[in-house]
């Protein structure tokens, strides 16, 4: 596993580490976390803001306690990327949010799915997008309709708590905990109890910055774990038997680091303890008084992952972790695309949007296709597909051509089934580049440009594509074949224009590879939106004919010469 250097100067001054450096706030954001916390500002949403209106918001809950409760401003329409980093927050927003819907495993009945469609088109103008982080994101929300949709998402056991903010995030998990024959052991409990116990506990939503979980009991290691602040990843120990291994640290943004394993096995009755220790070292010692340097990734790489375990066992558990072995490669696919067989009998289909773009109709209308066919129940996933469950044997086919019919295909072409795109400049303040019609705009050329490959055979895995619309990687850019982060090119006219900075051979744990490593990027090697598609047609061809036998598509990109890859 490989892991980019993140270049830091001694610290001159305190880092804001509650156990080291005391409680007192360095900076305006850990000031109003502590007089009143994210947690707080619901009640004012329901008495106050959703009955007088956008108008009537105190700036810091609109900018900072209301992402506690999954809302963002959304982007002002009109404005092009060229001015995203030139105007201020508030020149950028609109009077409208997004509203992220919490999905703690990416488990749903089709009940919850209705209601989130309905949600959709009653106040959201039928938006709907699915998220690499398994949740739903709505957008043209007023606030004047919170109240009502928290009432209706709590009446089925959905909630926006703690969605966004500085704090324990949707915890990922496997799409087919529980169903799937080859699981190691079903994580469902132990997200449930995590879900249970800590969201929206007080103690732990005054983290330095956002905190991210995965875990999976999954063979084929299906919730990118290596990018997570905190993972726990089923393997089975020769004198224990199945639990889990523990892995801290990961994050991407602009200074991508991948998570690190402790070297410890962690037994199934101490995983909500470990995990609580660790999330609680974040919080007792994360760095607080730059957001730049506020994540666990920065203290995991002073600390060592040696003095990160010893003080989790000294500190905070009080006892001594087994040593433990990392899982074995996955062999098979992460993403479920597909028709497999549930230990149960019936089948799960696997089937993909086209980079998440969903619909308030279409939830609904899935809803009605699984009910009809006998299946109540449907997973998101980190790929931004949707597993769906408990399809009878003589149902599979019938629900096939249903799904597709709305748009979701369960044998979607390599290049659908492996792209994906972040909210981008249509949505979100941060864009530079519009992500989601350049992406589908994309799947279709190489469809056509590149069928070829696909039907003489010399095209067989996916080679996954990767757009996002700033330099955060939402969309993980650093992690894919072909990554792209979104940014203004000049021009020869001197009128700036969007395009892609290129990231070449990313990836994490896969059948294909053999560990988890960050792309490659090339100096000038930047590409226009109208540019993309001739690029990536190009860049893959010279990849089936240049290639190695049996090489993936990030062996050989890491190996080219600068001259092939341009």
């Amino acid at each position: 596993m490989t892991n980019q250097t993140l270049s830091r100067r001694p610290a001159t001054k305190p880092h804001g580490q509650w156990k080291i450096d005391g409680i007192e706030p360095l900076n305006g954001n850990e000031t109003w976390k502590q007089e009143d916390g994210g947690l707080s500002v619901r009640a004012r949403i329901e008495s106050i803001y959703a009955r007088d209106g956008f108008d009537s918001i105190d700036p810091t809950d609109l900018h900072g306690r209301f992402r506690w409760w999954g809302l963002y401003t959304q982007r002002k329409p009109g404005i092009d990327g060229g001015k995203t980093a030139t105007l201020e927050p508030e020149e950028l927003e609109d009077r409208y949010f997004m509203l992220r819907v919490r999905i703690d495993g990416g488990a749903l009945t089709t009940e919850q799915l209705r209601v989130i469609g309905g949600i959709s088109t009653d106040f959201a103008r039928g938006t709907a997008d699915l998220t690499d982080r398994q949740n739903i994101q709505l957008h043209w929300v007023e606030v004047e309709s919170m109240p009502e949709i928290w009432r209706r998402l709590e009446a089925v056991g959905l909630s926006t708590t703690e969605a966004c903010g500085d704090v324990p995030r949707v915890i990922l998990g496997s799409p087919v905990a529980g169903i799937a024959k080859d699981e190691i052991l079903d994580p469902t409990p132990l997200i449930n109890e995590l879900s249970e116990r800590f969201i929206g506990d007080p103690s732990l939503a005054n983290l330095p910055r956002k905190y991210k979980t995965a875990i999976t009991g999954h063979p084929s290691q299906d919730v990118v774990h290596e990018i997570n602040d905190c993972s726990l990843v089923a393997v089975v120990h020769p004198d224990f038997g199945p639990g889990y291994d523990l892995w801290v640290g990961g994050a991407l943004s602009t200074y991508p680091r991948l998570a690190e394993r402790l070297g410890v096995f962690v037994r199934p009755e101490e995983a909500a303890e470990v995990w609580l220790g660790v999330t609680s070292i974040f919080r007792d010692y994360g760095y607080r008084r730059m957001r730049t340097k506020a994540r666990l990734k920065f203290l995991l790489q002073d600390w060592g992952v040696a003095k990160f375990r010893q003080i989790l066992q000294d500190e905070y558990l009080g006892y001594a972790l087994a040593d433990g072995d990392a899982a074995p490669k996955p062999t098979s696919p992460g993403d479920h695309i597909g028709v497999h067989e549930q230990k149960d009998g019936n089948f799960y289909i696997g089937v993909t949007p086209t980079v998440g773009r969903l619909s308030g109709a279409l939830l609904t209308s899935l809803a009605d296709v699984l009910e009809a066919n006998g299946s109540y129940r449907v997973r998101t996933t980190p790929h931004q597909k949707f597993v769906l469950l408990d399809v009878p044997e003589s149902k599979v086919e019938p629900v096939i051509s249903a799904v597709d019919a709305l748009g979701l295909s369960a044998r979607p072409s390599l290049f659908r089934r492996s792209t994906i795109a972040c909210t981008g400049l249509e949505f979100c303040k941060l864009a530079i580049v519009e992500t989601k019609k350049t992406a589908a705009w994309a799947i279709t050329e190489l469809e056509r440009r590149l069928a070829d490959l696909v039907d003489s055979g010399e095209l067989v895995n996916p080679i996954s594509l990767h757009i996002n619309g700033c330099p955060n990687s939402c969309a993980r850019i650093q992690t894919a074949d072909i990554g792209l982060k979104g940014m203004m090119l000049p021009t020869p006219d001197g009128d700036p224009t969007p395009g892609f900075q290129i990231h070449l051979g990313g990836g994490l744990a896969d059948y294909q590879r053999e560990e988890a490593g960050l792309g490659r990027t090339i100096r000038g090697l930047k590409v226009t939106v109208d540019e993309l598609p001739d690029y990536v047609e190009r860049v893959v061809r010279a990849y089936v004919a240049g290639r190695a036998e049996g090489q993936t598509f990030a062996q050989w990109a890491h190996a080219a010469e600068e001259g092939i890859l341009q």
